[in-house]
């Protein structure tokens, strides 16, 4: 009896060592995946209508940096599965037109409130936390080579 115990409890480790190594794989896939230059399209409920406004995630250190248009930020990110969260951004701080600087906020705003992201045909969309409302969408470059 103490022998199947053993072997149970075994199996169950490898088990849950293997799902632990598999959700790794999937996360590590995730990152590379998103990895890439992106131009901002929309940033909350407003079309971004600048090619100013961009962004790139770097899969080696799970960084990111941008331009808002304005000001230029940069910081990190984790990310679980389609779980994503970017850290305390830092941010230059000029002051520029209006405009600007409210499509500013509002892309600063999506990145602080962002809780998963789906990746489909060169788009990514960035959803909220709380109620999984689309708070920002951008467009991958491509970077295919001939």
């Amino acid at each position: 009896m103490k022998t199947l115990s053993t072997i149970s409890l075994l199996t169950a480790l490898l088990l849950f060592m293997g799902c632990d190594e598999t959700k790794k794989v999937i996360d590590v896939a995730g990152t590379v995946q998103l990895s890439g230059n992106y131009t901002v399209t929309e940033a909350g409920d407003t079309a971004v209508n600048s090619e100013d406004v961009t962004f790139s995630l770097a899969a080696l250190d799970k960084s990111i940096s941008g331009n808002t248009g304005c000001n230029s930020f940069f910081g990190n990110y984790t990310i679980d599965l389609y779980a994503i969260s970017f850290g305390d951004l830092a941010v230059s701080e000029k002051y520029c037109d209006k405009d600007i600087m409210n499509t500013e906020r509002r892309l600063l705003n999506a990145l602080n409130n962002t809780g998963s992201y789906a990746l489909q045909d060169g788009v990514l969309t960035l959803y909220s936390k709380t109620d999984r409302s689309v708070l920002l969408k951008a467009t991958k470059e491509n970077n295919t080579q001939n």
